[in-house]
């Protein structure tokens, strides 16, 4: 018999099917302003991934506002509003336990715009034989 929490290799395909539809419920949620909270009225929040434990009983939302701007205040109006927010899950996502909310601040975009640093390095450029001259004008041809 196997272990009930093994660490395998990622989350299971019903781990990630929740947590898509509790990111979807999320963001249904205060995209349509039912919070009546200053911060997350005026803040476009953005939820690119939402994480559950095994047993589906933790939800980690990784959130970004629109801009990067307010995002300690943000991340505090969501833990005050976690009761409702919580409970708005449950009603969206036919769950037989609403799982508890806990908000992050989402570092991908961070580690893209650090990984896109190292690329734009001329140590690089010269490993793979272009300037850096060519690279800036290969993103100027993307942009158009």
């Amino acid at each position: 018999m196997a272990k009930r929490f093994e660490q395998t290799t990622g989350p299971s395909q019903r781990q990630q099917r929740v947590a898509e539809l509790v990111r979807h419920a999320l963001a249904e949620v205060l995209s349509r302003g039912d919070l009546q909270d200053d911060v997350l009225t005026k803040n476009v929040i953005t939820i690119p991934e939402v994480r559950m434990s095994p047993d589906l009983k933790l939800a980690t939302a990784y959130i970004m506002p629109l801009g990067g701007k307010d995002e300690e205040a943000v991340l505090k109006a969501l833990e005050k509003n976690k009761k409702h927010l919580r409970q708005e899950v449950a009603r969206r996502v036919n769950l037989k336990f609403a799982p508890d909310l806990r908000f992050r601040r989402d570092e991908s975009f961070d580690e893209a715009a650090r990984i896109d640093a190292l690329l734009r390095t001329e140590r690089v450029a010269r490993d793979t034989g272009r300037s850096s001259l060519d690279i800036s004008d290969d993103d100027s041809e993307q942009d158009s």
